[in-house]
């Protein structure tokens, strides 16, 4: 029976070697890197299993003297690293998908902390890489040394082949690599890889050339290309030189993976992107080149993938989040099961596993680098081991996993929520102004919910101890949230801030109770809600100002890659930003703000106060209950995501599926519950 999506299963050759379809998942970060690489291997095969046909490696250093410190990225300094890369090209070839390698030489964004070695590049420069603000430089590579990198790089392609990669990609992306660096109009060295584009250009042409004739005959050999900075006339642009690149080495490599850089504009969040986003960036590509084109933008939608390829923008579907998201979507495509995509939601959590160094987690997916260690697998769970009724409380992000996924092990689940609608905390915070991709989080599980028969919810159903015990359950699981606090305790202050303010909190913005006028803004969460919040009152015409003790605003979401946009987009709607503040007195027209470095004190006129601060957990209902516990009325009683600890909703829906993963499992409090991997002397 033919299909619509058929296209998107259709073979495409990459020079020797053929990918089984055209779903290309593009080298993206992911914390395990060098140090985890079981962890690594799981995680790619799984994606393999799931009908990816291209699987391919995050950066990979080809070399000491490029080292990407602090991150943990790959590693292919020599033959003693090739084991390790090994055990992925095996989980991603045993499900007929092919592996692809992204090496990696990054000049002066690699900080080299680990290796202590000195960076070449262009020239002596600052170094960039790590924190961005390095104090040490780079040197100046001579001639004879881009030599060297170049054999360093075919060295390194030569064992990429060894390890049983299909793909080699030279990259020249999110200006972080030295063949990108030369491409660059600030390439004003005075010889032969210098000043005219020709010469700029010679540094990626050499390395493709030498990569194919090293490994050619059994791999296929990508360039990895980004053609716009988003940076006008001073940087890279798709509308200039990036098409007379593409003229001169359209033919050059076997496939051409596009973008735009840098990383944060490459991997944009969907709060101010959304899906194929770079269509009008990349499309000139395929019209220059017989070759390939892969093309990313965040697809999830089978129609918009198949209307890419009809359109002549891409051959293949580009994706690195959405394959976080769902490792298995396009078998779910080919099966026709459209309705269970996890789609991504763009929060871009992701990322937050290479900027933190730890191993890389979803939203979506909280199977999603716990593959390995905790033998955790996106599709499937292990069936139920009783015949016991649960009963859950709170239909909020934590309810709904636990539900979905008990349900899903065969269990007899009984769902109640206090309000009309499911979501608890994604059904309000999706409202807000540009989160409303993040509804995908409760919609994809309702979804699931609804179409498991063993799994019964009543929604409008608050439930009291007396009610709880009443339903006979003899096990119950708790999710009933958390409130955020009045009084601005949090982590900055721990005592209540004085005064006779009127205060709001997210609570009641969300809720529809908006404040007026002059409006102060105490951000002491750091996160996504500050900055939503202030754009939301600007929106309604308050004119707001947006205090925090953190260093600049919103300071965690450099992490997620969009503080520079949520600074950007806040001083468009003419927000007063005040970091390295806290509040220490609020009144009915002003505030007293202290700056936290000087203790210098300001007073600010305001008509109202919102703060973001700590949140107390819904925990009230468990107090009630554990008497019950203890007298055996109950089998277990358990708190799970904000009520347990408020976090963020990656957090949240990984407590409900941690709690369905472990229920009827006897526990270790003193085990550590999942593998470590260790080096072993």
């Amino acid at each position: 029976m033919t299909s619509r999506y058929d296209i998107l299963f259709q073979p495409v050759k990459i020079g020797p070697v053929t990918a089984p379809n055209r779903f290309y998942q593009v080298p993206h970060c992911n914390g395990f890197g060098w140090r985890m690489p079981q962890g690594h291997a799981t995680m790619r095969g799984m994606k393999a299993e799931g009908g990816w046909g291209v699987v391919h490696t995050e950066e990979v250093e080809i070399h000491h003297t490029s080292d990407l410190s602090p991150y943990f990225e790959g590693r292919l300094w020599n033959d003693d690293d090739i084991p390790a890369l090994q055990l992925m090209t095996e989980a991603v070839h045993k499900h007929g998908a092919l592996a692809g390698i992204e090496l990696a030489y990054n000049g002066h964004d690699a900080s080299n902390l680990y290796s202590r070695a000195v960076p070449f590049d262009l020239r002596s420069r600052g170094i960039v890489g790590a924190s961005g603000y390095e104090p040490g430089q780079s040197r100046a590579a001579s001639k004879d040394d881009i030599k060297q990198i170049r054999k360093w790089h075919r060295n390194a392609a030569i064992r990429a082949k060894r390890a049983g990669f299909d793909i080699i990609t030279c990259y020249a992306g999110h200006n972080l690599s030295l063949a990108f660096h030369f491409l660059s109009k600030e390439n004003d060295r005075a010889d032969e890889y210098g000043g005219s584009l020709e010469n700029r250009v010679r540094f990626l042409r050499e390395i493709i050339e030498e990569t194919k004739e090293a490994v050619g005959d059994t791999c296929g050999v990508a360039v990895r290309f980004a053609v716009d900075e988003l940076l006008g006339s001073a940087g890279m642009e798709s509308t200039g030189e990036a098409r007379d690149i593409m003229g001169m080495l359209a033919e050059l490599p076997d496939l051409w993976d596009v973008n735009i850089s840098n990383w944060s504009n490459d991997s944009s969040t969907s709060r101010f992107e959304k899906e194929g986003n770079q269509e009008k960036y990349i499309s000139f590509v395929k019209k220059l080149t017989t070759k390939p084109v892969v093309g990313v933008g965040r697809y999830t939608s089978p129609d918009s993938m198949v209307s890419a390829i009809q359109r002549g923008i891409m051959d293949m579907i580009g994706s690195a989040r959405p394959s976080i998201a769902d490792p298995f979507l396009p078998n779910k495509i080919k099966e026709d099961r459209l309705e269970d995509i996890r789609e991504c939601i763009g929060c871009n959590i992701c990322v937050t596993g290479d900027t933190r160094y730890v191993p890389i987690r979803c939203t979506q997916n909280p199977t999603m680098g716990e593959e390995w260690r905790r033998g955790w697998h996106p599709e499937f769970i292990a069936p139920k081991k009783s015949d016991d009724e649960i009963l859950i409380v709170g239909a909020g992000p934590a309810g709904l996993e636990a539900a979905r996924a008990l349900g899903q092990r065969g269990y007899h689940v009984i769902l109640t929520e206090s309000k009309r609608e499911a979501g608890g905390r994604v059904a309000l915070e999706s409202a807000l102004p540009g989160l409303i991709e993040w509804r995908r989080v409760m919609d994809w599980r309702l979804t699931q919910i609804n179409k498991t028969p063993n799994i019964f919810f009543y929604p409008s159903s608050q439930m009291t101890a007396k009610d709880v015990l009443e339903a006979g359950a003899p096990h119950v699981i708790l999710a009933t949230g958390a409130t955020w606090r009045r009084d601005g305790v949090g982590r900055y202050l721990s005592q209540p801030v004085p005064g006779d303010a009127k205060i709001f909190t997210p609570d009641d913005l969300m809720n529809g109770k908006l404040p007026s006028g002059k409006v102060l803004i105490y951000d002491d969460d750091h996160y996504y809600m500050g900055s939503v919040l202030a754009e939301l009152l600007a929106e309604n015409s308050c004119e707001v100002t947006l205090v925090t003790p953190a260093p600049s605003i919103s300071y965690w979401t450099q992490f997620t890659l969009e503080q520079n946009r949520i600074h950007k987009r806040l001083q468009a709607l003419n927000v007063t930003l005040l970091p390295s503040h806290f509040v220490a007195s609020l009144h009915t027209t002003t505030a007293t703000v202290t700056n936290v470095l000087t203790a210098t004190e300001s007073i600010l006129p305001c008509d109202a106060v919102v703060l973001i601060t700590d949140r107390l957990p819904n925990d009230a209902l468990y107090h009630e209950l554990k008497p019950a516990l203890d007298e055996g009325k109950l089998k277990s009683l358990r708190l799970i995501g904000d009520a347990e600890a408020p976090n963020i909703i990656a957090q949240a829906i990984f407590s409900g599926h941690l709690a369905a993963q472990e229920f009827d499992e006897t526990l270790d409090p003193d085990a550590t519950p999942f593998k470590v991997e260790r080096v072993i002397l």
